[in-house]
């Protein structure tokens, strides 16, 4: 009568065991995948975008795809990650402009940091001030001279309100005194067309993604926003090194990928190990060289640290420089 009772004991148990065993196997997405691209495609968010579905893709074997959804300085984006699942499913394609810089420049912004997860960060790099060749300055001084000579004349666009281009761009002519109209487009893609096109005079942009423009002369590079030099262009000197009035001047961009806010920690456990693997593979390292970025890997606990921090940075320098708009 024991071991029957027993028996039965451990029969009742079994389901039990089963689900502990099955909640306990690791996370692993077995539908398609979308990530999430808060910008026109051509830009270094599109490109991490893509570059990472095409390696999940491979590793998971399902179909991932980069989805553009622009508008809104990235918010747009944000918002359509926000509203779907939080399966893992969905990933955003964030950066510095609508997970950091966006939470103290817009008024009326719907999410909060704790609103995403962060799973990942990919790559770092600075800006550059770029000219279309039409511009007669070879310098720094000479530019800051010739926009003095024209107030109001000149305009230069950026990759969307609240994103860091149009950010440096609001520094640069605010610590030398300089006027220029600012053009807000939906992404690198589109600024660079209308810049090579001399639509606008000048722009910041990321330098992972102007780098071949630079080099095909189609414009023409003054500084880089970072404190240092970047070694796929090494001539071109940070803009502190340029003159006095810029010496506190310093901007660096990054992208990494974020998820919904309840996505279950073991989807972001995996997904961040796909990024780390990702971001180890010699082809990925040789490919962030060519685009003058650098590989960020670590923990989701790192990236969070790292963004947190981000936000706080960007938070001094809007409220010192009185900055506040709302979403159009």
């Amino acid at each position: 009568m024991l071991h029957r009772r027993s028996a039965m004991q451990a029969c009742l148990l079994l389901p039990g065991i089963a689900r502990a065993q099955g909640d306990a196997a690791e996370w692993r997405p077995t539908q398609p995948m979308r990530i999430v691209v808060p910008a026109a495609p051509g830009g270094t968010t599109d490109i991490m975008a893509r570059m990472l579905a095409q390696h999940l893709q491979s590793r998971f074997g399902i179909n991932a795809l980069a989805d553009n959804r622009s508008g809104g300085g990235g918010t747009i984006g944000t918002m359509d990650v926000l509203r779907a699942p939080a399966d893992g499913l969905t990933l955003l394609s964030g950066n510095i402009g609508p997970q950091a810089i966006a939470y103290s420049l817009f008024r009326n912004l719907q999410y909060r940091p704790e609103s995403l997860a962060p799973v990942g960060n990919m790559i770092r790099g600075p800006n550059a001030l770029l000219l279309h060749p039409s511009i007669p300055a070879r310098t720094v001084p000479e530019f800051v001279a010739y926009l003095k000579a024209n107030p109001g004349k000149l305009a230069y666009g950026s990759s969307g309100v609240g994103q860091s281009p149009h950010l440096s761009g609001v520094w640069f002519c605010q610590l030398t005194g300089t006027e220029a109209t600012h053009v807000p487009f939906r992404g690198a893609g589109p600024l660079m067309m209308d810049l090579v096109a001399g639509n606008i005079q000048f722009s910041f942009d990321n330098l992972t993604t102007s780098v071949q423009q630079i080099r095909a002369g189609q414009v023409r590079a003054l500084a880089v926003t970072s404190a240092d030099r970047n070694a796929q262009l090494p001539d071109l000197p940070p803009l502190r090194e340029t003159m006095a009035e810029l010496a506190n001047y310093e901007v660096n961009t990054w992208f990494g990928m974020f998820a919904h806010g309840n996505t279950p920690p073991g989807a972001i456990a995996v997904l961040n190990r796909e990024i780390n693997s990702f971001l180890n593979m010699a082809e990925t390292r040789a490919r962030f060289a060519q685009m003058g970025g650098v590989p960020m890997p670590g923990s989701p606990a790192d990236f969070s640290a790292f963004v947190q921090a981000e936000i706080a940075k960007w938070r001094g320098v809007i409220q010192r420089e009185g900055l506040q708009m709302d979403i159009s």
